[in-house]
């Protein structure tokens, strides 16, 4: 009697349901957040440009681009941090780190997804397509930057806060001088989160050598997010005060602001799962900036 070959411990072939939920636990589509965090300026800026009435072809095309430019930025990241997510509590059961998923897997959506967006960008005029290949480098830079720098958070923040020029330019053809402004409280509002968010994982990514924020600020983290905090509000009430926005822009900033003490509060022991809430609470922060300014235009 013979007998098949069975290979012990060879790992079953996924299905096609289970590779669809890794490529979407890459992509991040389970945690929405990072979305939101480049949507809310993205919204800002298209109302501000758009005298609160931005083209609806022009947001639905920001908002589908934020979606997939995030998507592509978590695979590109995930390919970046490949041989240290295993090392990390928080980032331990990433596709690439359990072996879900292979790092060209990882580089082919990241393309994949990006030029789908470079198709939506096209819709545009010239001006935000030559904007769009700035952000594509921003996205593919950042993920490396961790491993030179303390603050690759700044990188963030200007991947993230380029969708403002490109948001003016798309309804305007121009980019005024407070929208830039703007992009520089954007930039800022992203130390403050990623700081947060850092937070986490500051003990593992001490002992693998990783930069960040959170390591750079050490002992005196509370205090530089609280002064960051301070800079970023102050910026957008100039804003808001140089452009003539009413009560309600300005009822907004104040329950953004709120939310900003109640982050300060949930950091205070610098307890993982406090800077971890305080990072999703930045999402609520961004949405009252935004109401507040489309109800200030609304009822204006």
């Amino acid at each position: 009697m013979t007998f098949p070959k069975v290979k012990i411990g060879q790992p079953r072939p996924l299905t096609w349901r289970e590779r669809l939920d890794t490529y979407l636990v890459l992509v991040r589509l389970h945690r929405p957040i990072g979305a939101f965090l480049l949507m809310w300026p993205a919204l800002w800026a298209l109302w501000l440009a758009g005298d609160g009435h931005p083209p609806w072809f022009v947001v639905l095309i920001f908002i589908l681009g934020v979606v997939l430019m995030r998507s592509a930025g978590c695979a590109i990241n995930d390919f970046a941090d490949r041989r240290v997510d295993g090392h990390v509590e928080r980032t331990r059961q990433r596709p690439l780190a359990t072996g879900g998923a292979t790092p060209t897997e990882a580089v082919v959506v990241f393309v994949m997804l990006s030029l789908l967006a470079f198709g939506l960008v096209l819709q545009l005029n010239w001006q935000t397509v030559a904007l769009s290949v700035v952000a594509l480098l921003l996205t593919v830079i950042y993920p490396f930057m961790k491993r030179f720098t303390h603050i690759p958070q700044l990188f963030l923040g200007a991947a993230f806060g380029w969708a403002i020029p490109m948001a003016f330019t798309a309804v305007t053809g121009k980019i005024p001088g407070y929208a830039w402004i703007l992009f520089i409280a954007t930039l800022i509002w992203a130390l403050i989160y990623d700081t947060q968010y850092a937070m986490v994982d500051r003990d593992d990514d001490l002992k693998i050598g990783i930069k960040s924020t959170a390591i750079l600020f050490g002992r005196h983290d509370r205090l530089v997010i609280g002064l960051l905090q301070l800079l970023f509000f102050s910026l957008l009430i100039w804003i808001g005060w140089t452009l003539g926005r009413g009560a309600f822009f300005f009822c907004g900033l104040a329950v953004a602001a709120l939310f900003a003490i109640y982050q300060q509060v949930l950091i205070r022991k610098r307890e993982k799962s406090g800077c971890f809430q305080a990072f999703l609470n930045n999402n609520y922060l961004g949405m009252m900036i935004f109401a507040g300014l489309a109800l200030d235009y609304a009822f204006a």
